[in-house]
């Protein structure tokens, strides 16, 4: 499938990517990955089970364009990798003065994934209030397509020099979604501004932890992260809360859960790794939505 089919429209359903939030666990071995498979190959049998999966290692530090390559030979042609912004971005710099760090980052690599690259993931710190002066131009400055990122990558400092990803390829666009974990970003203007850059709200399910946001701001996308409903992290989720989350899934592609009646694609990504839950409920949840009907 490639990137254009991916888009959605008012005469087609959208699609789900179903996956998890990195899938470098020492818990999962002997488990959800096969006794005796090598570590090299435990992306490649994720690619075999599942549509996506959300990486990490951007979150925390800046990675290679040789990682991303691998990352993208290790997987089918149609999977998807959902990319996590740097937290030196968003807690750090707490959105601020970030247009070096940004350049830096789309230098670092993820263009590489080419047509596997999906949603880039801002996810904001708890302490980080919702200040629309301050958001606002930071969604301004977030590139909406792979062209605009190459652009903005070539700004790189010094410290890039000789590890970076500057190739000239196609121009697809780029989605982004925003994670907050303040209260206050529970606020009307909240929505009226993602909707203005098109960019989506995740949908947070967080045992209560940070509050959850479920309203539809992208105009194609939905972007959904489970960390556990019941202890953060570490419950799996029940038959039941497969089933109700695969329900709200199929009306967002179909599009009688938007507000616009519009289909959207929608990224799911299980975070709840403590006890190994995620790849198991990824994997159900997926094996649900294949059954679901979509006109």
């Amino acid at each position: 499938m490639t990137m254009d089919e991916r888009m959605t429209d008012a005469g087609r359903p959208g699609r789900a990517w179903i996956g998890v939030s990195g899938w470098r666990y020492a818990s999962w071995r002997g488990d959800f990955y096969p006794r005796g498979l090598v570590q090299r190959r435990e992306l490649e049998y994720v690619g075999q089970k599942m549509s996506s999966a959300e990486l990490n290692g951007s979150f925390y530090s800046l990675q290679r364009p040789a990682s991303y390559l691998r990352w993208a030979e290790s997987v089918p042609d149609d999977f998807v990798f959902a990319v996590k912004g740097p937290r030196y971005i968003t807690h750090m710099l707490r959105l601020r003065s970030a247009g070096t760090a940004l350049a830096n980052f789309f230098a670092s690599g993820p263009l590489a994934l080419r047509r596997k690259l999906g949603p880039v993931l801002w996810q904001l710190p708890a302490r980080l209030p919702f200040e629309p002066e301050v958001l606002g131009p930071f969604l301004a400055s977030l590139p909406r397509t792979t062209g605009e990122a190459l652009d903005i990558a070539r700004g790189h400092d010094k410290r890039l020099e000789g590890r970076t990803w500057l190739v000239e390829d196609e121009d697809l666009p780029i989605r982004h979604s925003i994670e907050p974990r303040s209260d206050s970003f529970a606020d009307p203007a909240l929505a009226e501004l993602l909707r203005e850059h098109d960019v989506s709200l995740t949908v947070a399910d967080t045992a209560g932890t940070f509050p959850r946001f479920d309203e539809v701001t992208a105009s194609d996308h939905v972007y959904v992260r489970l960390h556990g409903s019941r202890e953060l992290y570490l419950s799996g989720y029940t038959d039941e809360e497969l089933d109700d989350w695969a329900a709200r899934i199929t009306a967002w592609r179909d599009g009688s859960g938007c507000p616009d009646g519009r289909p959207r694609d929608v990224y799911v990504y299980f975070d709840n790794d403590g006890r190994g839950r995620a790849p198991h409920d990824a994997v159900a949840l997926e094996a649900r939505l294949a059954g679901a009907a979509i006109p």
